[in-house]
Formats: structure tokens, C-alpha cells, sequence
């Protein structure tokens, strides 16, 4: 069994703009760098799937994932929930994976039973916050989605754990991207674009590193620069041709990229 120093971890979130269990299964290199995160053999993984409606379709691929490399449970708030039975139950955990679907849907509903604030206490805590899509999305103040219809649009009501906006998706849908580039051009705060398969990666507000299951994918910096919209390439390090070991928490910032791509 491997032995996991001891160490103090800080507050840790990743966001997924695509991947993960629910396209790679038991074989994401995305959610085994996540687990590698709590520096434990067996972590406590809480799945949320809020945001697909608690189908159960999701939370059965979750433990065809998980089981037999962590202690995966799972948590629905459609229905009657009991706050007294899962607050307690959301302390315990070593990760909380959120799901993808509808990011406004889940907000409100998180905020009516209280599930904002108990994700803030356990974040503080040292949980380790992750999701895929909807569930980047909800840790940002700001998020590029679909909730609304087919049409993209902002959200501008996130948890905001993480400042600054964020678009999951950058590749996999035509119109992510200039979506995003003309919001941001209009005022939308300057965040993070997040291709499929990448994750970034965040301690405390900072953050540290981009990841890859899939060699060739990527983040951007998107920002206004000199009343332009700017993309800069984020160095995304591969978990396919690299060990997927962590960065340590006392990790400076990666070097910044080669001088922004304007894209036009």
C-alpha cells in the first residue's frame, strides 16, 4: 500500500471543461490526478448530480468508476432531502465531484437547501472541490452556459470560490468560443477557457497548473489586452506522457506562456 506523507493541504478545487468518469470511465486520468490530490489510498468521493437531475444513469457510471479505488458515495437533493443527514455527511468527505447538466438549475437548488454553504465549510475545510462542466462552472463568479436554452449566455451568479469567469467545452462546441471572446469583450470579467479532457487547477484562489488526459488539449487566458480580446495558450501538462502526481501546495505559479495570441 502506498504511504502518503503527512502534509497540510490547502483548498484545492479542479474544474473539468470536459472528460473525466463520464467519458474515460475507470480509465480518467483526469479523476485519478483528483484523487491523487488527498494524498490518500482510498479517498472519500461524494458525487453531486444536481445538475443532471440525480439521474441515475450518471450516479451509476460514478460508481462503476470509483469503487474499488475510493469510497464513493453520492448525494440527491431532488426529492426530500434531510439537512440534518447530509451536512455532516458533506464534512466527512475527501472530494466532492460535481456533475455536468444544467448550472442555474443546480445553483438553485444548492442555495435553497443550504448546499452552498456547506460546500464553502468543507472547501475551508480542506475538501477537495471538483466537476466537470456545470460543475467548473459553479465555483466561478462568472460562467459561459446553456442553462437557458441553445443559445450560450453568461451566468453571473456562481458560488465564486474561484474570481474571474470560466467556459468549459472551448472545443467540443462551435460557438464556446466566440461566445465567450464577445462577452469578455463586453465587460464579462477576464477567466479561464477550458478545453475537453483539460482540467485547471486551483489553491486557495491561485492558480497552479493545467492538465491533459487527452495530449494536444489545453486552457487559455482570456482577457482584454490593449481593447483587445486576447487568448493566451496556459502550458497544460500532460497526464498521459507525465506522472500525474500533484503539484505541491507550496508550488509557485506556472512560468507565464509565450506573449498573448490575439485572436480575431
Amino acid at each position: 500500500m502506498r504511504q502518503w506523507a503527512a502534509v497540510t493541504l490547502p483548498r484545492q478545487i479542479v474544474g473539468l471543461g470536459g472528460g473525466g468518469f463520464s467519458r474515460f470511465g475507470r480509465s480518467s486520468r483526469l479523476d485519478d490526478y483528483v484523487l491523487s490530490l488527498t494524498h490518500k489510498d482510498h479517498p472519500r468521493v461524494l458525487f453531486l448530480g444536481t445538475a443532471g437531475g440525480d439521474a441515475d444513469s450518471h450516479i451509476v457510471l460514478f460508481y462503476e468508476a470509483f469503487s474499488g479505488r475510493a469510497r464513493p458515495a453520492h448525494l440527491k437533493l431532488f426529492g426530500a432531502p434531510s439537512r440534518m443527514e447530509w451536512r455532516p455527511l458533506i464534512r466527512e468527505q475527501d472530494v466532492i465531484y460535481v456533475g455536468g447538466g444544467n448550472t442555474a438549475n443546480m445553483l438553485a437548488i444548492w442555495r435553497v437547501h443550504g448546499m452552498d454553504q456547506a460546500l464553502r465549510e468543507a472547501w475551508d475545510d480542506g475538501v477537495v472541490l471538483c466537476g466537470v462542466s456545470a460543475g467548473m462552472n459553479c465555483w466561478f463568479e462568472c460562467s459561459i452556459s446553456d442553462s437557458f436554452g441553445l443559445d450560450l449566455a453568461a451566468l453571473r451568479d456562481g458560488l465564486g470560490f474561484v474570481p474571474g469567469s470560466v467556459c468549459p467545452h472551448y472545443d467540443g462546441e462551435e460557438r464556446r468560443r466566440p461566445v465567450y471572446r464577445q462577452l469578455v469583450s463586453e465587460g464579462l470579467p477576464a477567466g479561464y477557457a477550458v478545453e475537453d479532457s483539460v482540467g485547471i487547477v486551483f489553491q486557495e484562489t491561485r492558480f497552479v497548473e493545467a492538465v491533459t488526459e487527452v495530449d494536444g488539449h489545453r486552457a487559455y487566458r482570456v482577457e482584454m489586452v490593449d481593447g483587445q480580446v486576447s487568448e493566451t495558450v496556459v502550458p497544460t501538462r500532460s497526464l498521459v506522457t507525465a506522472p500525474s502526481a500533484p503539484a505541491s501546495p507550496a508550488a509557485p505559479a506556472p512560468p507565464p506562456a509565450q506573449s498573448p495570441r490575439v485572436l480575431r
